[in-house]
């Protein structure tokens, strides 16, 4: 489920905030000992300062091309690279998922078209959990509590990355469906509300009203790194495609942009929400 893909994470890992803290203490105390801020190391590693302090906190996995950035910047020793193997993977993240959720850390765009229910970047924790209350093999209330915390962290991107461009195209009936309760509605509109009022953020609705247009084969992610490649994301019910190939990421990326061209522009996409928020 593109909500956040947490939900068939079913292979039993570890906890990985030990590993991770550690490795991030390793990184700051290097990052110190060369005199570099923050900022300064993210510019010589091409990742914001916001990144490093997320590596260093121990709040995120490192991606390969920060491990090997870093390597050069302190002297190529191969410790990280070593360290970096030995890193327990972030609990709460469906295996077929994490490949993606590591490209969202450092994406310049993403785009995301969801038909099905409010994609976990907007959820608020009221929703996610009625999500997760009806999922199916049931979850403990230990894993919920997993699932959320996972969620919660990838939803920082949207704040922390001021200069990621992020679009979402929702369909209307997702927010019609009342997911949890009337109650839980309103605090997800409100949210998404919020959300749409950050400069980085556009969010589109699909209305009702709209017949037929360029997705209805499905949800679908695109992203754009800083190299100016392109990957997508396609997911089903037990698991989800990456795609890499430029061929059928022209495909979509063709349909997304008839889509944005269906959707309603987003002064009448705020409109549209704040008279289904007063008819609650």
């Amino acid at each position: 489920m593109v909500d956040g893909a947490v939900g068939t994470n079913t292979n039993g890992e570890p906890e990985s905030s030990d590993s991770l803290r550690t490795f991030g203490a390793v990184v700051q105390g290097l990052r110190e000992h060369a005199g570099l801020s923050r900022e300064e190391f993210g510019e010589l590693v091409r990742f914001s300062k916001h990144t490093v302090a997320s590596v260093e906190l121990g709040r995120r996995m490192p991606d390969a091309e920060f491990v090997q950035r870093a390597e050069e910047v302190f002297g190529r020793t191969g410790a990280l690279q070593r360290a970096a193997g030995c890193l327990e993977r972030q609990p709460g993240l469906a295996a077929w998922f994490r490949r993606w959720a590591r490209l969202e850390q450092v994406a310049i765009t993403l785009y995301t078209y969801e038909c099905r229910m409010v994609p976990g970047l907007l959820q608020t924790e009221a929703y996610a959990r009625a999500l997760f209350t009806n999922q199916l093999p049931p979850l403990d209330d230990a894993q919920i509590d997993q699932r959320w915390a996972a969620r919660a962290e990838r939803q920082r991107l949207l704040r922390e990355r001021p200069n990621t461009a992020f679009n979402f195209i929702l369909e209307e009936h997702a927010f019609l469906r009342r997911t949890g309760g009337v109650e839980v509605t309103r605090e997800l509109i409100d949210h998404v509300l919020e959300v749409a009022g950050l400069r980085n953020v556009e969010i589109q609705i699909m209305p009702l009203t709209q017949g037929a247009h360029a997705g209805l084969a499905g949800p679908m992610q695109l992203l754009e790194t800083p190299e100016n490649r392109w990957f997508a994301y396609n997911e089903g019910q037990r698991g989800g495609q990456f795609v890499s190939d430029p061929k059928e990421i022209s495909v979509l990326q063709r349909r997304y942009a008839s889509m944005r061209s269906q959707a309603l522009t987003l002064e009448d996409s705020v409109s549209l929400l704040k008279r289904m928020r007063g008819h609650l």
